[in-house]
């Protein structure tokens, strides 16, 4: 499992699931909030299984030629 989630994009991921998840803790947004959980895993591991689907790559040193 090769890397394929950059930098910004980890950010971002890691960003967005932590407000989701905490917004779904607090019972703001209810139950879909912790969908959350999944940006802010495959933010941490630095890979996306629906990447390799859709042909995306977001991480600079494993760009497919």
């Amino acid at each position: 499992m090769k890397a394929n989630v950059g930098g910004i994009d980890r950010i971002l991921r890691i960003a967005v699931g932590i407000v989701l998840t905490a917004l779904a803790a607090m019972g703001i947004i209810g139950v879909w909030g912790w969908i959350g959980v999944v940006p802010f895993l495959t933010g941490l591991i630095g890979w996306c299984p629906a990447y390799p689907l859709l042909g995306m790559n977001t991480c600079p040193t494993n760009k497919q030629h």
